[in-house]
């Protein structure tokens, strides 16, 4: 009898799936994306050397206060603004956005619109 996928199942399979074609280099690096149930963290990752440049997450300090009241999109477009500044101060324009599967909408969307206003190209 086959197992029912849980979304949880699905998602990573979605992940694994687009993994495999989508993978960053120091000209244009991967900006990895994951949501968990409180928090969203984004890193910009160079995949040749297997580095993070840069990170960004709903607990950092600045952040963590701006959390308290609003809902998580609006905290999920102050992560995306914040990693696109840090991108932009090492010199990073361009990068490949690699979502993890998630579907591009809700508080993945709202960091990726956030990102491409400060300047960030994907």
């Amino acid at each position: 009898m086959a197992r029912n996928k849980s979304s949880r199942d699905m998602r990573l399979m979605r992940h694994y799936r687009v993994r495999k074609s989508v993978s960053g280099d120091l000209s244009r690096p991967r900006m990895a994306v994951f949501r968990s149930l409180s928090h969203i963290y984004v890193q910009v990752i160079d995949d040749g050397h297997g580095h993070t440049l840069v990170a960004a997450s709903s607990l950092e300090p600045e952040l963590k206060s701006f959390g308290n009241g609003h809902a998580k999109a609006d905290v999920s477009k102050q992560v995306g603004a914040l990693i696109a500044r840090r991108a932009r101060e090492k010199g990073i324009t361009q990068v490949v956005l690699d979502r993890g599967g998630y579907k591009y909408h809700g508080r993945v969307k709202a960091l990726a619109d956030a990102a491409r206003e400060e300047g960030l190209l994907f």
